[in-house]
């Protein structure tokens, strides 16, 4: 039961860390289950750290969502941007060709590569923000390169503020329009998880609840310290770390 515990509190740091920053959540969990051959990973535990990443957000954004009924044209902006995601997230599950991409080499170049995509994009300078420039235009532009996220590696963070900060939103800003857009691909996530052990018996035991709650904390955490990063910094310590990891990885795998 300790070890499980560990466990749980590794998985949710890896999840609530990595969900909201531009390093890939899927490919720290992946790394890191194999690395460390986690016994308490499952698809239940799965389904709970993405639950509590999804709680977090909506409790950190609550007062933006309970505005979006006084702001319908932000509301439809943010479900005309997510359906892309929804529609090949359910190809790429049901059809299984998402676990073929679930490989440390392909986590390697995706990281690298991603990463430099996301160095160039954080050079503009021009800012333009959600309130006045944010338009099914760009929604659908972000949207188109949220479905790369489906592969592990892009991260689903990273790849939105990139597509947002190459149509010259600030940083702050293509930060709010990534976490929004995070809400439905959160919830998409847990519904597909929790479709594939409909069969099953769920058993809501003390694991899975200490896993919701320790994502929560983390996920809460890291978009409260990532706004504030993003209202000083560049995204550059995120690209150098991208860089390091995949220089790591290909490493191993080819020498």
């Amino acid at each position: 039961m300790i070890q499980d515990f560990i466990e749980i509190i590794i998985l949710s740091a890896v999840q609530g860390i990595s969900e909201f920053l531009p390093i890939s959540s899927s490919a720290h969990l992946i790394i890191v289950s194999n690395l460390y051959d986690l016994k308490a990973s499952s698809l239940l535990i799965d389904i709970s750290l993405h639950l509590g990443s999804l709680l977090a957000i909506i409790f950190f954004f609550k007062k933006d969502l309970f505005d979006l009924k006084h702001n319908q044209k932000l509301l439809k902006l943010i479900i005309i941007g997510s359906i892309p995601l929804i529609i090949f997230g359910y190809i790429f599950h049901s059809t299984e060709l998402i676990h073929l991409l679930r490989n440390v080499k392909v986590i390697a170049w995706t990281t690298l590569f991603f990463g430099v995509i996301l160095y160039f994009a954080d050079q503009r300078k021009i800012d333009q923000n959600i309130s006045t420039n944010l338009n099914i235009r760009s929604i659908i532009f972000i949207g188109l390169f949220q479905i790369l996220a489906l592969i592990p590696g892009v991260s689903r963070a990273g790849i939105t503020m990139t597509a947002a900060r190459f149509l010259n939103f600030n940083r702050v800003d293509s930060g709010k329009i990534s976490f929004l857009l995070s809400i439905p691909a959160l919830a998409g996530a847990s519904f597909l998880g929790l479709k594939d052990i409909s069969s099953e018996t769920i058993e809501m035991n003390l694991l899975v609840i200490i896993a919701i709650i320790l994502s929560f904390l983390f996920s809460y955490l890291t978009v409260k310290f990532f706004l504030n990063y993003l209202n000083k910094f560049s995204l550059n310590i995120f690209v150098i770390y991208r860089i390091i990891i995949a220089l790591v990885l290909l490493s191993i795998i080819y020498f």
